[in-house]
Formats: C-alpha cells, sequence, structure tokens
C-alpha cells in the first residue's frame, strides 16, 4: 500500500520577511486520517507568494509557499477513499469541504476551511507536517507546494486525467483557473460586452481569455508595462491601453474610449488605487467591477459613495468563483479537449533549486 514513513526531500524555506528562499532538507511527516501525502512534480510562482515574502500578505514563518502546482499521490491517510497512490492531483489552496454554507451554496465556492484569511499557517487539526533543522515549519493556505513532498487534507486535492501534462496544466491550481473563472463564473460577461482588465500577469491574461471565450466585443487591456501588450492581444484583447500615455486618470480615458464606460472591469494587481480606477472605469448605472488581485493587509479603501449609489456593482472572486473540488477536474478535461490554451502563459521553466531568480524575473516583470 504505502511505506507511510516520514520523507526527507529538498523545499524552499521562508525563515522571514524580506529574504531569499532558503533550499534546505526538511522531514515530512506522513499524512493523518483524511490526508493526502503528494510529490510535487510542477509548481507555478505566483504574485500571492511574493506578497508574504514582502509583508503584503501576513503570515507565520518559518513557512513553505506555494499554492499553484500539481503532483502524484505517494501515500494516504486512513479513511482517504476518493485518492490513491499514484494518482496525478492538483493541491487547491481554496478547499472544498461539501458540508460548510459555501460549499452548500450554489452561490459561494469559499469553504470556510480555507487558510486565506485567518492565516495560522497549520493543517485542520492545528500541527504542522513539517520540520527543518528541529523546527516547526509553517504551510501555506493548505498547499505548500515548494517542496519535492507536501501534505494536504483530502478537501484540499483533486485527482485529474492520468493524461494531463502536470507542468502545464500546474496553471489550473490558481493563475489559470482564478483569472479565467473571474470572468466566466464571478462576472458572467455576456456576448457583445465591453471589459478592462487592469494588470496583465498571467492571471490578467487568463481573465483576457475568459472574456474572450465569453463573447465580449471589446476587450481593453491596461498595464504600464506596454512591452505586455502583444500577448494580450494574442490572447483576445481588441485594445491596449498605458496609463503613463496619458494625462488623465486612466477611468476617464477608458469612459471616453467606450461612451458609457464598459460593462465589466477586472482589478488583477491588487493595489487599492487601481481597484477604485477599475470601479470609476465600469458603466454608472449597471457596471460590474471584480477584484481578482490580492488586496494588501493594511491598506484601506477611500472612494466616492456615489460610485455604488448609481447602481454598480463591487464584488470579489477567490479561485475564479469555483467550487475547487467540483471544477479542477473540468477544467483539465477542457484543456485536454483544447478548450483553452495555457503555453502562452508559461515565460519560464526553471529547476526548483533556482526559485529566487523565478521570483526576481516574476518582480522585474518578465513572468
Amino acid at each position: 500500500m504505502n511505506t507511510l514513513g516520514v520523507i526527507k526531500c529538498k523545499a524552499a524555506v521562508m525563515w522571514e520577511a524580506n529574504k531569499p528562499f532558503s533550499i534546505e532538507e526538511v522531514e515530512v511527516a506522513p499524512p493523518k486520517a483524511h490526508e493526502v501525502r503528494i510529490k510535487i512534480m510542477a509548481t507555478g510562482i505566483c504574485r500571492s507568494d511574493d506578497h508574504v515574502v514582502t509583508g503584503g500578505l501576513v503570515m507565520p514563518f518559518p513557512i513553505i509557499l506555494g499554492h499553484e502546482a500539481a503532483g502524484v499521490v505517494e501515500s494516504v491517510g486512513q479513511g482517504v477513499t476518493s485518492i490513491k497512490p499514484g494518482d496525478k492531483v492538483i493541491p487547491l489552496f481554496a478547499p472544498q469541504c461539501g458540508e460548510c454554507s459555501s460549499c452548500l451554496s450554489t452561490k459561494g465556492n469559499l469553504c470556510s476551511k480555507n487558510d486565506i484569511g485567518s492565516a495560522v499557517g497549520l493543517m485542520p487539526d492545528g500541527t504542522s507536517r513539517f520540520t527543518c533543522k528541529g523546527k516547526t515549519i509553517h504551510h501555506f493556505v493548505g498547499t505548500s507546494t515548494f517542496t519535492e513532498y507536501t501534505v494536504v487534507h483530502e478537501s484540499a486535492v483533486a485527482k485529474i486525467d492520468s493524461a494531463a501534462p502536470l507542468e502545464k496544466v500546474c496553471l489550473i491550481g490558481c493563475g489559470f483557473s482564478t483569472g479565467y473563472g473571474a470572468a466566466v463564473q464571478t462576472a458572467k460577461v455576456e456576448p457583445g460586452s465591453t471589459c478592462a482588465i487592469f494588470g496583465l500577469g498571467g492571471v490578467g491574461l487568463s481573465v483576457v481569455m475568459g472574456c474572450k471565450a465569453a463573447g465580449a466585443s471589446r476587450i481593453i487591456a491596461v498595464d504600464i508595462n506596454s512591452d505586455k501588450f502583444a500577448k494580450a492581444k494574442e490572447l483576445g484583447a481588441t485594445d491596449c491601453v498605458n496609463p503613463k500615455d496619458f494625462k488623465k486618470p486612466v477611468h476617464e480615458v477608458l469612459i471616453e474610449m467606450t461612451g458609457q464606460g464598459v460593462d465589466y472591469s477586472f482589478e488583477v494587481i491588487g493595489r487599492t488605487e487601481t481597484m477604485v480606477s477599475a470601479l470609476a472605469c465600469c458603466q454608472y448605472n449597471y457596471g460590474v467591477s471584480v477584484i481578482v488581485g490580492v488586496p494588501p493587509a493594511a491598506q484601506k479603501i477611500t472612494f466616492d459613495p456615489m460610485l455604488l449609489f448609481t447602481g454598480r456593482t463591487w464584488k470579489g472572486s477567490v479561485f475564479g468563483g469555483w467550487k475547487s473540488k467540483d471544477s479542477v477536474p473540468k477544467l483539465v478535461a477542457d484543456y485536454m479537449k483544447k478548450k483553452f490554451v495555457l503555453d502562452p502563459l508559461i515565460t519560464h521553466t526553471l529547476p526548483f533549486t533556482k526559485i529566487n531568480e523565478g521570483f526576481d524575473l516574476l518582480r522585474t516583470g518578465k513572468r
């Protein structure tokens, strides 16, 4: 069945904020009841990981970050029936327990068992499965994928098609699903509508793809780095706007371009100023603006309440509004049927030991 011993392996440990990742040998405990131990085969680097490094997203240290990955089940704990060793899987930072109010509601997807808001940094039973140099290492949002082996709760893992290429479908663990779903699930973009996307990283480009798939007639991509415009156009953007090219606020530029403002806007950066701009650029009465980027810690938004009084809708979207355990296998199946592409979202492939170089590329916008 399985060995269920402690595994010693390499992991990228973040000992404290604003320091490089340290490649260490860690001990990964066997899975307890209703837990799954996974050999990580591919992991993506996401801006949310970097927010922890810089203190923008407050988590306990030391910690093993990473939440966008794919791997193969090494062993399972007692009572695990849905998954067996050898299965290809994607860990889920937004779990799906199937029992809480959000899981039971057709309107919700943020399971109460998530560790995004509370940031405890431990497994659901209040303990860690990682040790390094005799110290307990924290988990990150129930996934911790910057390691050769990790342990997740059964509610935080989805079994996927055994033929899926793990180095590509790992993006369905966060970036692609988050952006694509924000358009098709959260905003429910309709055919013929106009959209604006603020921020053209991997998630922003996935929003562009979602808007195109939904049949939007005009997709305006907004970024201060014009180097990103070619790829945005390749994936479906009809217009590209660099706010630095204008003397007036960007929301005014977008309103002028569209006459009334856009039907849907998406903030995919995580900056309070752009969140307000995205709200202001959508149609004053029925426009919908979606916050997709992780908001920075301890920052508050000040805005004119008239923006909402006239009828706009302002909403957030975690993991693209998908119920994770149900949706991830279906998204992988759609990828296998070529319903969407993932290759354009992959800019670099590095060995695990070069993780610090990967984060440098992210920070310089060369992702």
